[in-house]
């Protein structure tokens, strides 16, 4: 098992920035891949970034690509999300997750933390 726990989220106004991080704990391993997803209320959940624990690469949405970063801290078993330049739109409960296959797909994460919200105002 393991388990994760973001932490960061907040009301931030447009153009701001905020970082978030989640914890993970248990059985993690290099070979998972650590993504973040939100979900915005009426919409489906949808991928925003994912990194690799072993290697470092890391995978953006277009929609937040040059805007957000993804990064992670081994040592601490942390991994982060810092988003700059946000818009209304980025509003939503941001979730991380875990998974050893496909970082693109919900359906291949396995572990999820309890999200954390995001409300960026006009």
């Amino acid at each position: 098992q393991v388990q994760l726990v973001e932490s960061g989220g907040g009301l931030v106004q447009a153009g701001g920035s905020l970082r978030l991080s989640c914890a993970a704990s248990g059985r993690t391993s290099s070979s998972y891949r650590m993504g973040w997803f939100r979900q915005a209320p009426a919409k489906e959940r949808e991928f925003v970034a994912a990194i690799t624990w072993s290697d470092g690469s890391t995978y953006y949405a277009d929609s937040v690509k040059g805007r957000f970063t993804i990064s992670r801290d081994n040592a601490e078993n942390t991994v982060y999300l810092q988003m700059n330049s946000l818009k209304p739109e980025d509003t939503a409960v941001y979730y991380c997750a875990a998974t050893s296959l496909r970082y693109y797909s919900i359906y291949d994460y396995d572990y999820w933390g309890q999200g954390t919200q995001v409300t960026v105002s006009s």
